[in-house]
């Protein structure tokens, strides 16, 4: 089922435009008080091998997710081969770095629908659940940090205390896994209400559409209902944001930020957080502005801080796009193709 593309250009000019102004003012945020000379002075001083380390690590990650990826989406039962799951997941990630709005995680699932056969809603499911074990463990993370930072829960980053940040994370994700967890335990019931309330009032074509679209993410939901899948995924989003953090470790190395281990936990999961919603094409502004917020509750000035933040920003962000793009090579697709999935596909 497709949307009219019609309708689309103007929807999502002002969202985008909006987005670029929020990032904008994130930019101005995080810049407006430090001066481009001290930015210059710990960029020229920045400790290149540790700078590479610290690259290296980051994009470790996302071989990583692809591994773990392959527990949670699979073909009739059948566990996914690498080769294609990580064209998908570069191409997805290479595009969450040019688009703005999430649109990179449809274009993930598309890619894999393209390059596996499985099913585009079943993809978005396996991607949901992905969502959720990584909202768990940042959380875990945030903990943690907080406990031997000694930092309390009415620590303030920004306009909120930190037990507020993991309180409203705890609870979207809860609900999250609540709703996974009943979908695939009473599957049934759900397409049952679904169909009813679709066929009396939508088309007959489109209410089988959606109940269609149901079944494919309910089927992405169904490693919730293995626990020895559930352990072998939280093992693998352990092992995932350890390289994570590791990265940010070796980055305040690289800049001369001399702070504990547990910045990298605390800095890497306020970042997440802080860009669960995608305003601008690879969070421009977002990180800049969490970091701005966070490194000072160690002590970090902000020249410093601004300076790490879009040292390693850029960092991340060219090797996963290049690798992105060799990835829509290989596979034999194409930019054009990708404005596909960011339609609602449902098979």
């Amino acid at each position: 089922m497709a949307l009219d593309r019609r309708s689309k250009p103007g929807r999502l000019g002002w969202s985008a435009a909006l987005g670029l102004l929020i990032s904008a003012l994130l930019i101005w945020y995080a810049l407006h008080d430090v001066q481009l000379s001290e930015v210059l002075e710990h960029v020229k001083d920045v400790r290149w091998v540790r700078f590479l380390t610290a690259v290296v690590a980051a994009t470790l990650t996302f071989p990583l997710r692809t591994e773990r990826w392959q527990y949670l989406l699979r073909l009739e039962g059948e566990r996914l081969p690498f080769v294609p799951l990580w064209h998908a997941t570069a191409i997805g990630f290479m595009s969450t770095n040019i688009t703005y709005g999430r649109a990179g995680e449809f274009i993930r699932a598309y890619a894999a629908r393209k390059l596996t056969g499985v099913r585009f809603t079943t993809a978005i499911g396996s991607i949901a659940v992905e969502r959720v074990f990584d909202g768990f463990t940042l959380l875990a993370m945030l903990a943690v940090a907080m406990w031997v930072g000694g930092f309390g829960s009415d620590t303030v980053v920004g306009s909120f205390t930190l037990g507020r940040i993991g309180k409203l994370a705890a609870a979207g994700f809860s609900v999250a896994l609540i709703f996974g967890v009943a979908f695939v335990t009473w599957p049934q019931p759900a397409l049952k209400y679904t169909r009813f309330v679709t066929e009396r009032s939508l088309p007959g074509s489109w209410s089988h559409a959606v109940v269609g679209a149901l079944e494919g993410v309910i089927s992405g939901l169904e490693s919730l209902r293995s626990p020895r899948t559930i352990v072998a995924v939280a093992l693998w989003s352990i092992i995932v944001w350890v390289a994570g953090a590791a990265s940010f470790w070796f980055g305040f190395a690289a800049f001369g930020i001399e702070i504990p281990w547990s910045a990298a936990l605390m800095l890497q999961s306020m970042l997440a957080f802080g860009v669960a919603v995608q305003f601008s094409p690879g969070f421009f502004g977002q990180f800049e502005a969490v970091c701005r917020l966070t490194l000072p509750l160690y002590a970090v000035g902000a020249g410093q801080a601004v300076s790490f933040a879009f040292g390693f920003h850029l960092g991340g962000f060219i090797p996963i796009t290049l690798l992105g793009l060799w990835s829509l090579s290989r596979a034999h697709l194409h930019l054009a193709d990708l404005r596909e999935s960011e339609e609602s596909e449902v098979e």
